[in-house]
């Protein structure tokens, strides 16, 4: 500086403080310096494109950059790195093939742009073009792109593969373990560093914090030969992240020395835990109060559901920077009050990605998907993040195809992208294309996860198709999401409900951390297939085991017993539920107990049961009741229970041709003919009954009424000689007559 010019000193000075003020996320203030100065150098525009750029103002940070008459390297390197940080992935290596050099950095910061966005094979190939193979931080970002994505081995082969280490190197590394949950290879890994500072100390300061292993982080953090601020904040972070917050305050108060980013840390861990008003209290003691300090306040007030004062502290701020609004935004939306946080995203100039992603994720949500829409073709540009949130949104509201369009229309999917797809799918009962898009996500070069395996395994399990669900099962070993709780949940399912029991209780027995779910799907299985002492058994196995049962258990457990006929065995179960548990009876425990009781033949138990309710009785307790009068020929608490059918579900047809078929084993026709006029009166039985067989691995489709196939009749000769067969040897109650009904 002192060698320097008055003028030059000037303008590097205005330089250094477009910088912070952009770090600041002061942008506004940062542009009026760019404009106040009259000979702007490379260093400014240079300095003016990373602010916009980390403000999420990347269009006006390439219109900046293309304005410039002369790039340097390094203006180049900054415009991709702002496309970096802001998810443009596309946008950057477009830039990166128009550029007339390259550097180091240039190299390492493509490696992070496709490690970051998972295509490592990519990645990869600008490595291996790399003729310098003593860059050590292509190196280094190769090593963090396979640790990011859990392949820890590439990593640890790219690490031991190297020609030069530096500390980076040792660094990204144990960051590879460490972020991984790998803390036994990460704490021998750390043991055996030639070289330490106090980043890799905090690093597994984290690492034993994310494990959930506080005792071991608390052992390493006093360890720390020269603690930073960042050491400080980690062990505080991790306190109040277990709700540890007097732990946290001790750390606080021993800090040598409180930066901005200290006071910030304990603001936010009162705010993570509820203590708004210790929140308060800290604020007011705050000397200086950063936009982080107002939007976390913010944050906190509308977490309390404090809106008026969290909109008044939204007010006080003299610069109402887009965090501290979207936080606004956020409150709002979190307490369904969606128009006024459209209010302050209109009074929001300049919108960042996650602004705009909060208010479309919103109107997503609420199914008010038009709405989200129209703000999803104003967005400019889009983010990855916001294309997937809109295919969820589609599917919520079941517009499949809008959704199918969405994915077509998108420049670069992730496994998000298919995955919101295939649970659309999924949860709309549309099993067949959920497998079908499978196969084309596989297509499109993308690695299935576990959540995709657990979405696939879902459509298996109700198609049950146990081929297709078998592959899977492979093809999740070979990728080691085997292990993953949620696969190895979904694929007892699939099993179960595929009718093979034994693969299910092997996959059971080989999960090693088996949750509530893990035992809940099993037990479904049971219950599913008949086994009824097997349920009672794992649950009582379950108890010995002091896995807390929650109310999806019972309801399994409840059903196996109904369907084993075990009436004392669910009644007590029942009792045991509200007793032991607390847990208030649903209407799905209702509705087992009134099938239980019904199947066992005290229908007059079960109708008295469900009269003297206090909640509301919905329509599976009466269909249960009605099933099982028809079990034991009951026409009169039929005639009842269908009445009520009738008034909660007027356009079910099933149970109206039950009865109807009862009133024919009976002869009385003109009931039939009664009951076949309100079938047609009440419009029921438009939508068709269907139905999946898996045969020599093809997956076949039958809908109700579909009469056009030429194997129709011949199928039709064969379920009725099955039927004649059935009724001769007792497995289902001799009918005087077979009533069709000619209109379905």
């Amino acid at each position: 500086m002192a060698g320097l010019s008055r003028g030059s000193r000037i303008i590097f000075q205005q330089n250094l403080k477009i910088t912070q003020l952009g770090k600041r996320g002061q942008i506004d203030e940062a542009i009026k310096v760019f404009k106040s100065i009259t000979h702007p150098n490379t260093v400014t525009y240079n300095s003016m494109i990373s602010a916009y750029a980390k403000n999420g103002r990347i269009i006006n940070a390439r219109h900046l950059f293309d304005k410039m008459l002369y790039r340097n390297l390094i203006t180049w390197n900054t415009m991709i790195n702002g496309y970096l940080f802001n998810g443009q992935i596309d946008k950057a290596c477009e830039l990166f093939d128009k550029m007339p050099q390259r550097d180091h950095f240039t190299y390492a910061l493509m490696i992070t742009c496709y490690a970051r966005s998972g295509e490592l094979e990519k990645a990869r190939d600008v490595f291996e073009a790399v003729n310098d193979r003593s860059n050590v931080a292509c190196w280094n970002a190769m090593i963090t792109g396979y640790a990011k994505a859990g392949r820890l081995d590439d990593a640890r082969k790219m690490f031991d593969g190297m020609p030069v280490k530096n500390l980076v190197s040792w660094n990204s590394m144990l960051s590879g373990y460490t972020q991984n949950g790998e803390m036994q290879f990460g704490l021998k890994f750390f043991e055996g560093m030639e070289e330490k500072d106090v980043i890799s100390w905090n690093l597994l300061v984290g690492g034993f914090i994310e494990a959930g292993d506080l005792g071991s982080a608390k052992e390493f953090f006093a360890k720390i030969p020269n603690p930073n601020v960042v050491s400080w904040v980690t062990i505080l972070s991790g306190y109040a992240r277990y709700g540890m917050i007097l732990e946290a305050e001790m750390i606080f108060d021993q800090m040598p020395e409180k930066n901005e980013v200290a006071w910030n840390a304990m603001l936010a861990a009162y705010v993570q835990n509820g203590k708004t008003d210790m929140a308060v209290s800290l604020f007011n003691r705050m000397s200086q109060r950063s936009a982080v300090a107002y939007t976390c306040m913010i944050d906190g007030y509308c977490r309390a559901g404090k809106l008026k004062e969290a909109r008044d502290l939204l007010d006080q701020m003299a610069y109402k920077n887009v965090g501290a609004r979207t936080a606004m935004i956020s409150g709002y939306i979190q307490n369904n009050r969606v128009d006024e946080a459209r209010w302050v995203f209109d009074q929001t100039a300049e919108r960042d990605v996650v602004c705009w992603n909060t208010m479309i994720a919103a109107y997503a949500q609420c199914g008010r998907i038009g709405e989200a829409f129209d703000l999803f073709e104003k967005m400019e540009p889009k983010s990855i993040v916001v294309w997937n949130t809109m295919i969820a949104g589609y599917a919520q509201v079941g517009q499949m195809d809008k959704a199918l369009e969405i994915l077509k229309n998108m420049g670069d999917r992730n496994v998000i992208s298919w995955n919101s797809l295939i649970s659309g799918y999924t949860q709309n009962g549309f099993y067949v294309d959920a497998l079908k898009y499978f196969i084309m996500m596989t297509r499109d070069g993308k690695k299935p996860d576990h959540s995709t395996f657990a979405l696939v395994l879902s459509s298996c399990s109700n198609l049950a198709a146990e081929h297709i669900g078998k592959q899977l099962n492979q093809l999740a070993n070979k990728t080691s999401y085997v292990k993953n709780l949620s696969v190895c949940n979904a694929l007892i399912i699939m099993y179960a409900k595929c009718g093979n029991i034994s693969d299910a209780e092997k996959m059971f027995q080989d999960v090693d951390n088996a949750d509530v779910i893990s035992w809940n799907s099993l037990l479904a299985g049971y219950a599913l297939n008949g086994y009824g002492k097997e349920a009672v058994k794992l649950f009582q196995e379950m108890e010995d085991k002091e896995v807390v049962p929650d109310e999806v258990t019972f309801v399994s457990v409840l059903s196996a017993c109904k369907h084993a006929g075990l009436s004392d065995a669910g009644a007590n179960l029942f009792e045991l539920m509200t007793r032991n548990y607390s847990i208030a009876p649903s209407s799905e425990h209702y509705a087992c107990i009134v099938d239980l009781l019904g199947r066992s033949g005290r229908l007059e138990e079960a109708f008295l049961l469900i009269k003297e309710m206090k909640t509301n009785v919905t329509a599976e307790m009466w269909g249960a009741l009605f099933g099982a009068c028809r079990m034991h020929n009951n026409i009169k608490i039929a005639g009842c229970a269908i009445e009520k059918l009738l008034e909660l579900e007027p356009h079910t047809s099933t149970n109206l041709v039950v009865l109807s078929n009862m009133y024919a084993e009976l002869g009385r026709w003109g009931d039939v003919e009664r009951v076949r006029e309100t079938i047609k009166k009440s419009g029921a039985g438009r939508l068709p009954g269907c139905s999946w067989l898996e045969d020599r691995n093809q997956l076949l489709v039958f809908l109700c009424g579909e009469d056009t196939s030429p194997q129709a009749v011949d199928n039709f000769n064969v379920l009725f000689t099955l039927t004649a067969q059935m009724m001769d040897m007792g497995h289902m109650p001799a009918m005087t007559s077979f009533c069709l009904d000619s209109d379905n």
